[in-house]
């Protein structure tokens, strides 16, 4: 079928729609839920390649449905990932916050299948507030804070993207100006629009130092919150910067420092999601190093877009699952750092396995899901960046050193003993029990995923030699963690990241704004106050007011000289006494219409003398 129902109209409008099932009915609302993402997944099956949902806007024809193989493979991510992370949240009670959810959900669809800049900006936008709501559904003093500040980081990539979308409009005229495609770059005529746009893009994939908002709001989410938060924001900034900005080589350096720089923080963090927080920068950093080697037309650039869209889809996962088993934690025992946790394995098996499943994920171990995408990215560096590929070696030695080995280490194992705990509910179990099957289906059959990417892959993960070299940097990694282990025991700390640079210029701003700012306000304002008393008291009775005048000027000059000012001063007084009845000395009312008539005409005298002069 040529036409069908756009997919992220169904996560939109059925979100409103929740609330009538709530009062239905729990289970009712339960079913329901489920439903929406098993339609927009059979709504997938049934598309065919196009662009189609046009909307004639102003001059312009809006597309909301530009259907191919890149979008398709993040569709299809995201809508499977929707239905796992829904299941999971089915305990949450509030509507309101799987209302924000699937909102979020469709938003995102809305930026994927978007075929012009105009209908991508506005998912943009809907997408970054709707995921606010996921933050602040926590209803803690922290996530209210940190919801503010993801707020106004997101607003501000918005307002570069949105500048670099008008500026590209004005640079081409008709359609081709709001067409979402490759983006010129370099110092030709169009690189200011290119540049803004592209700041927009890394902004939301929380390339450093613009990801502080990413480790600061996710952590303080609610526990599904954060699971959808995982997914969508990031790997969507993915999608748009391989449709615009694929093969541009400064992503290579940015992706490198990315991957590193994440694990980096990782290691020094105590809370289990900001720990995985940045460990989700770390695997951005792969997916952007991939794209900035993604020159069109060589082996090597096809295969490091394949490598970046396959392991977007593959971290979109086993993040989804390392996240839901920290949250299954966070649920059960209230707590999130690895100083307060120890020895939950006693009371949660199933957890700690099935987080095993997506720590051996992102570590790229052999027959799990991250090993046929992540190395694909380090394959296509090994041909002619040699140091970025040194780096994103050293990142997954640190992945698996914090994710694989650290984190499960202290807080299922090792650290303080937790006296009682459980299992989370069996929704939860459930949907981190799908998530685990794929990361172990993928990585078992890699071409159920080889077969979605848009180009042929001439990549075999299961070479021999490369098997060999995994598992011998693997097997090391965990002989040195475990020499090491009390070297890396967590600390109760606080560990500063660039955010720290934007709060200290914010809370001096605040000063400056709360201190000298509103000082010198009060002294203007106080000042204009007293003039404007001034006027309004020689116009209530000029007659009195031009005596007293002339009486204090006189006092004041002739103040040096002792009789004289003497003089002026009884007379000045004098003259407030009789005077203080002003009604019996108030002016004619035709003085004053005199008065008005002179201001008048000296006005108008100077308005025309003007326009003669400068005519």
């Amino acid at each position: 079928m040529s036409e069908w129902i756009h997919p992220g109209l169904i996560f939109i409008l059925g979100a409103l729609l929740i609330p009538l099932f709530e009062s239905i009915g729990r289970k009712i609302r339960n079913v329901y839920m489920i439903a929406l993402p098993v339609i927009a997944l059979i709504d997938l099956l049934f598309m065919s390649y196009g662009e189609y949902w046009r909307v004639p806007f102003l001059n312009y024809e809006l597309i909301f449905g530009r259907v191919d193989a890149l979008s398709m493979v993040f569709a299809y991510v995201f809508v499977i990932a929707s239905l796992c992370m829904t299941i999971y949240a089915l305990h949450v009670s509030e509507s309101g916050h799987h209302i924000a959810a699937f909102l979020y959900v469709g938003a995102t669809l809305g930026v994927v299948f978007a075929g012009d800049l105009i209908t991508l900006y506005i998912f943009w936008e809907v997408m970054a507030f709707s995921s606010l709501a996921l933050i602040w559904y926590r209803g803690t003093k922290r996530a209210h804070e940190a919801g503010f500040r993801y707020i106004l980081w997101h607003l501000f990539g918005g307002m570069f993207l949105l500048a670099g979308i008008i500026l590209h409009i004005m640079s081409f005229p008709g359609q081709e100006g709001i067409a979402f495609d490759a983006f010129a770059w370099g110092l030709g005529s169009s690189f200011i629009p290119s540049y803004l746009i592209l700041l927009g893009f890394i902004l939301n994939a929380a390339v450093p130092p613009l990801h502080a908002w990413l480790s600061d709001a996710y952590p303080e989410a609610t526990v599904a919150g954060a699971v959808f938060l995982t997914a969508f924001t990031t790997k969507s900034a993915i999608y748009v910067l391989l449709r615009g900005f694929s093969g541009v080589e400064i992503l290579i350096w940015l992706g490198a420092i990315m991957a590193i720089y994440g694990i980096i923080f990782a290691v020094l963090e105590n809370d289990i999601r900001r720990l995985l927080a940045y460990s989700l920068i770390s695997q951005g950093g792969y997916m952007v190093a991939g794209v900035g080697m993604g020159v069109l037309g060589t082996k090597v650039g096809e295969t490091a877009v394949n490598g970046a869209i396959a392991h977007a889809f593959c971290c979109v996962l086993y993040m989804a699952l390392l996240f839901m088993a920290a949250g299954a934690v966070l649920e059960v025992t209230g707590k999130s750092k690895l100083t307060e946790l120890g020895g939950l394995y006693r009371f949660m098996p199933r957890t700690f396995w099935l987080y095993m499943i997506g720590a051996f994920s992102i570590s790229g171990f052999p027959l799990f899901s991250g090993f046929v995408s992540k190395t694909m990215v380090v394959e296509a560096a090994a041909h002619g960046h040699e140091i970025v590929w040194l780096l994103l070696e050293c990142a997954a030695i640190g992945t698996f050193l914090v994710v694989g080995l650290k984190l499960p280490y202290f807080t299922f194992f090792s650290g303080v003993q937790c006296e009682e705990a459980r299992e989370p509910p069996k929704n939860m179990l459930f949907a981190m029990g799908i998530v685990a099957f794929l990361c172990v289906f993928i990585g078992i059959f890699p071409q159920f995923l080889y077969g979605m990417l848009p180009y042929a892959v001439h990549y075999e993960p299961y070479a021999p030699g490369h098997v060999i070299s995994t598992c011998e940097m693997l097997i090391f990694t965990f002989v040195a963690f475990w020499m090491l282990r009390d070297n890396l025991r967590p600390e109760q700390k606080i560990t500063l990241d660039t955010d720290w640079l934007f709060r200290l210029a914010g809370r001096k701003f605040i000063w400056f704004c709360e201190q000298p700012l509103i000082t010198f306000a009060e002294i203007i304002d106080g000042a204009l106050r007293k003039i404007a008393d001034f006027f309004a008291w020689l116009a209530n009775n000029p007659a009195v007011a031009s005596r007293m005048l002339v009486a204090l000027t006189g006092a004041i000059v002739f103040k040096p000289f002792h009789p004289l000012n003497e003089k002026y001063e009884r007379d000045l007084n004098e003259l407030k006494r009789v005077y203080s009845d002003e009604a019996v000395h108030r002016m004619g009312i035709g003085t004053g219409v005199l008065l008005v008539l002179i201001f008048f005409t000296l006005y108008l005298f100077i308005y025309l003398s003007y326009g003669v002069l400068w005519r």
